[in-house]
């Protein structure tokens, strides 16, 4: 969750650093929301200069609880009130303590009660957070909730002590466990004070069978069975899980054995001091069964792995169907079947570099841009060894990454245009072939009507400067088999249009391939 930084910046006085902190405040505060099983709305001041009196709050970020209801029907960022209005915020900007009120109010259809906490950073209040909780829910607290609560109150007093976020916290990861998934309560000598039910069963499936209370966690985590194979390895660190879940500092660690795998996330419990110190009353542990997502995440490795080898022997298999192509030519006298040989060799090799390019890669999409250098190189050599006309190529624009799909009959295509250029096209010394690359839009038009749309379109140009062709030129007439498969793989496979120009000197072959087609075949 992101705090809006042109309101913060704009419209308040406060600095980049005050502002950094807030928005590392927020981006752990669904924590927070969850544990105090209620609304936090986050106000700042607004005023002209860091020392003049506030002319009111405004409200700069938001978040709902996940194990409670909101009491917000609509999002009240942006919204704000005058100095005055709420006079709970208004002490605790002034003050830099926490105010509760014991009073019922009215927030749309609910009653609710409000705590204002101020935010503390560098010895100065920047901030307010409005913590509202919905009074038909504050029953008699379960073991659960209470334990929540006094988790969440002893942050509160750290972050009014600013001691909150804690320097170098990872709980802004994505995949950090989260309130709901389980929890394990410390006490200052790091023993287990509160397990949650979740946190329960996590490690019951781990092999953990006793109650939980009393235990040293640590020393639980260790005692539990090991993994047959060491499947995972933790971090550089040597140090044992009870120093690292000791909760006397932030420490992330997975544990993993044969019958599942929990992610723990501890964050200390700290109590401001005198002269800016402060000391440790107990920790937090967040606990998450990974066992799944660590079963699917190996299931799509090995996915991955299984498909890298499958394209790596079919680009195996097809080189060596072009190495039998390559002797059987060898062993035939009619010059005519030799270059039928020689060309087929041609198509096979391009076939072959769009898998050695998947076999390297992980996803099913192919870096085209490094396929077609090595076809044009690969042509330019042969032409060089059949001529003694110094020629040069040029690639102008991206093709950027195609799907699998798409790339193997686009080689193809560019394979033989390439072929057909340098054997037929390209006969002056100093001639240069180039292949340009680039996207435009099209209107994408009914056959009556008005535009419906416009659609992005890959236009593919093989363009020389060589003897050009006829004017009455069409690829049907020509009676060559390169150029029949060019209008075929790209009529029938692309999805797109072909045609020929004369650049006087030289030719023009331009591609029209809907790029929609390209990235999602």
């Amino acid at each position: 969750m992101a705090i809006r930084n042109n309101l913060t910046l704009k419209r308040t006085s406060l600095g980049e650093l005050q502002s950094a902190h807030l928005g590392e405040l927020v981006t752990e505060w669904q924590l927070l929301a969850d544990l105090s099983f209620a609304d936090l709305t986050l106000w700042v001041p607004l005023r002209r200069d860091p020392s003049s009196w506030p002319e009111g709050h405004l409200a700069i970020a938001h978040v709902r609880p996940t194990t409670a209801s909101t009491c917000y029907t609509n999002d009240p960022i942006g919204s704000e009130i005058r100095w005055g209005s709420n006079s709970r915020i208004d002490d605790a900007l002034a003050t830099g303590e926490i105010v509760r009120d014991n009073q019922e109010q009215h927030l749309n259809e609910f009653t609710i009660k409000e705590e204002a906490i101020p935010v503390n950073h560098d010895g100065q209040v920047i901030a307010v957070i409005s913590r509202v909780r919905n009074i038909e829910t504050m029953r008699t607290p379960s073991k659960l909730e209470l334990n929540y609560r006094e988790i969440a109150n002893q942050i509160y007093r750290m972050i009014s002590q600013g001691t909150f976020p804690i320097a170098g916290n990872v709980y802004l990861s994505e995949s950090a466990p989260r309130v709901g998934d389980g929890l394990i309560r410390l006490d200052i000598g790091g023993l287990i004070s509160y397990a949650s039910p979740n946190a329960l069963s996590a490690l019951n499936r781990l092999g953990w069978q006793s109650d939980l209370r009393g235990e040293n966690l640590g020393e639980v985590i260790e005692s539990l069975p090991k993994p047959s194979i060491a499947s995972h390895i933790r971090e550089a660190s040597e140090e044992s899980w009870q120093v690292a879940l000791s909760g006397r500092s932030l420490r992330r660690a997975e544990f993993e054995n044969d019958q599942g795998t929990i992610d723990l996330f501890a964050i200390p419990l700290l109590e401001a001091l005198q002269r800016g110190r402060s000391e440790r009353v107990g920790a937090m542990v967040l606990v998450r069964d990974v066992t799944e997502l660590r079963r699917r995440e190996r299931a799509l490795l090995s996915k991955d792995a299984t498909i890298r080898e499958i394209h790596h022997r079919v680009k195996n298999n097809l080189q060596t169907v072009s190495a039998l192509l390559r002797l059987q030519a060898r062993r035939i006298s009619d010059p005519a079947a030799t270059e039928a040989l020689d060309q087929a060799v041609r198509r096979v090799g391009s076939i072959a570099l769009v898998h050695e390019t998947l076999a390297s890669n992980t996803a099913e999409l192919v870096d085209f841009d490094g396929v077609v250098d090595r076809i044009i190189h690969s042509e330019m050599d042969l032409s060089l060894r059949n001529s003694s006309s110094p020629l040069s190529y040029h690639r102008d624009g991206s093709f950027g990454e195609l799907s699998a799909q798409v790339a193997t009959p686009l080689a193809l295509v560019l394979t033989e245009l390439i072929h057909n250029a340098l054997e037929h096209g390209l006969r002056d010394s100093g001639s240069t072939l180039t292949v340009r690359c680039r996207k435009t839009m099209e209107d994408n038009m009914k056959s009556s009507g008005p535009i419906e749309s416009q659609v992005a379109t890959l236009v593919v140009e093989v363009i020389d400067d060589g003897v050009g062709i006829p004017e009455d030129f069409s690829i049907q007439g020509s009676g060559n088999l390169g150029l029949e498969i060019v209008r075929t793989l790209t009529e029938n496979e692309l999805g797109g249009d072909l045609s020929f120009i004369a650049n006087h000197p030289g030719t023009v072959v331009r591609i029209f391939l809907p790029d929609s087609r390209a990235r999602s075949l």
